[in-house]
């Protein structure tokens, strides 16, 4: 299981200044310490940017490839914005990515056939709403491989995203157990490795208390490495829940087992 940095996000308030003052120093500390961390690729979420999303863009992925070389997930619902990301970037990258949305199967969905990109699918319908049960959102998974397809990019570029639910929706809990589900069985209703990807933080969505918000996380990532997840998408600073994702991806994977492989 994979450990891709979700830190560097515009809804924080140093890197919208940052943003404002087209400063790259505080993005690139934040990026140095992700990868001290261990992540595997950094999330690039700069949001759609709005008028000034070419410029924006290209200021973020200089910013973030100058001091590291790791697989950059660009993060925009902008599909201008986005493919000036694919332009700008040097690194390995993915498209964080498109749903049955008619805008983004028009726009985002070419942009990984052109720029021999992975790319992230959501389970969610074509209005943004998650799906409240496991066989729509096998449909929902059936549905995006097919538009996929017929934009010709191939389905082992499509990276899939259940969509882990907030538990203080009224049945979160029981949509978070569908998600698990939903991992362990796509790859066997797809016949082949389907490749799947999770955002941790939306579980703990509105948590006030952070020593029970860390525990349930801490569990979720365990649960997520036991039916087969690829990716995590987490908070890569913070050092006992990358411990606990990295203990349970070798306990879930790994066929031979040393205490030496176990961080503390």
């Amino acid at each position: 299981m994979k450990l891709i940095a979700d830190n560097l996000r515009i809804t924080k308030t140093d890197i919208q200044n940052a943003l404002k003052a087209y400063d790259p120093k505080p993005i690139q500390a934040l990026v140095n310490q992700c990868v001290e961390k261990g992540a595997w690729a950094i999330d690039v979420n700069t949001g759609p940017l709005g008028k000034f999303s070419e410029r924006g863009m290209t200021f973020f992925i200089e910013a973030v490839q100058s001091v590291t070389e790791l697989p950059l997930l660009i993060d925009t619902s902008n599909p201008v914005a986005m493919r000036v990301g694919l332009e700008a970037v040097d690194n390995k990258v993915i498209i964080n990515g498109f749903s049955l949305e008619s805008h983004k199967l028009e726009k985002i969905v070419p942009l990984a056939e052109e720029y021999d990109a992975d790319i992230i699918g959501f389970l969610l319908y074509p209005d943004s709403r998650v799906p409240r049960d496991e066989a729509k959102r096998f449909e929902i998974a059936l549905e995006l491989f097919e538009q996929a397809d017929a934009a010709g990019v191939s389905k082992e570029r499509i990276i899939i995203d259940p969509v882990v639910p907030p538990l203080a929706w009224e049945d979160g809990i029981v949509q978070a157990r569908a998600v698990l589900n939903v991992i362990r069985m796509l790859p066997d209703l797809l016949s082949f490795p389907v490749r799947t990807i999770a955002g941790l933080s939306n579980l703990t969505t509105g948590a006030g208390d952070k020593t029970k918000k860390r525990l349930v996380e801490q569990s979720y990532i365990a649960m997520l490495a036991a039916a087969g997840l690829d990716y995590a998408l987490m908070d890569i600073l913070d050092h006992e829940s990358v411990s606990v994702a990295k203990a349970s991806g070798i306990l879930a994977k790994e066929e031979l087992f040393s205490w030496g492989m176990v961080s503390g």
